[in-house]
């Protein structure tokens, strides 16, 4: 699938690698972006051989969050309503996704941009990347992508992302938790290319079960969750993979995944 601001490929081992491709406008999420961006999550999310999703980014930018010039030429309530919606629920995609999905950050995140990264399961950047939440330099905080961050970064630092709108560097967001792994520019594919390996080596229905039960949980009291855990365990043991798993453990091998 190719489109001219959003490609999609996907290799043998069902890596799939979207990447947005409007780096003259900073890879924006104009409304077309998202519409783009939604088409390639439904495909992967209909792919029964993908196995992890790669979100990366042409030019300078990872993304520069919604286009102002966009949004400044507009003034109806329903226009904006609408458009946040949209890219809410391509934000939700992401999550619902059955497969894990990892940022490579190679450039700036900002506003909805820095929401994109927060969303993905797992997040890799280049030193060289920085982040903000700056729609408040302009008068917008950034309400929807406030819901991710809180989720990723403990709540004074998220807060004074919101509040000041100021970029962090790449190594202070690894500190806050916003990403996994920091790396020089030149190894940046190393490093994601390490996390999709270590991913595509495990079992599919045991890697689709942990993400989907491990959002649901969080939002569950702890009561809740334990029992919402022991029921996805007790599943994830009846799949053929988990007991060829439990059979190589015990015969001191290692496990042939289907």
């Amino acid at each position: 699938m190719s489109d001219s601001l959003v490609q999609l490929s996907q290799d043998e081992r069902g890596v799939a690698r979207i990447t947005l491709s409007d780096a003259q406008r900073f890879n924006a999420l104009s409304s077309e972006m998202l519409m783009a961006l939604q088409s390639a999550l439904d495909a992967v999310a209909k792919s029964e051989q993908a196995r992890v999703v790669v979100l990366a980014a042409q030019g300078k930018a990872f993304c520069a969050g919604h286009n102002l010039k966009d949004m400044a030429a507009h003034t109806e309530l329903a226009y904006y309503q609408q458009l946040f919606a949209q890219c809410s629920r391509m934000m939700l995609s992401i999550q619902k996704l059955p497969v894990p999905v990892i940022a490579r950050v190679q450039g700036i995140a900002t506003a909805a941009g820095c929401q994109l990264v927060a969303q993905c399961d797992l997040a890799v950047a280049s030193s060289e990347a920085r982040f903000a939440t700056s729609g408040i330099q302009y008068g917008l905080f950034c309400s929807t992508p406030s819901v991710p961050l809180v989720r990723n970064m403990p709540i004074k630092q998220s807060m004074e992302m919101l509040l000041t709108g100021e970029f962090i560097d790449a190594q202070t967001a690894l500190h806050y938790g916003l990403l996994n792994r920091v790396v020089e520019p030149e190894r940046l594919d190393a490093a994601v290319e390490e996390l999709v390996s270590a991913i595509v080596s495990k079992p599919r229905v045991a890697i689709r079960m942990g993400k989907e039960l491990v959002y649901r949980q969080r939002e569950m009291g702890l009561e809740s969750a334990y029992q919402l855990a022991g029921q996805t365990m007790a599943t994830n043991m009846l799949d053929a993979d988990a007991q060829e798993g439990a059979q190589a453990f015990a015969q001191k091998r290692r496990p042939r995944w289907r």
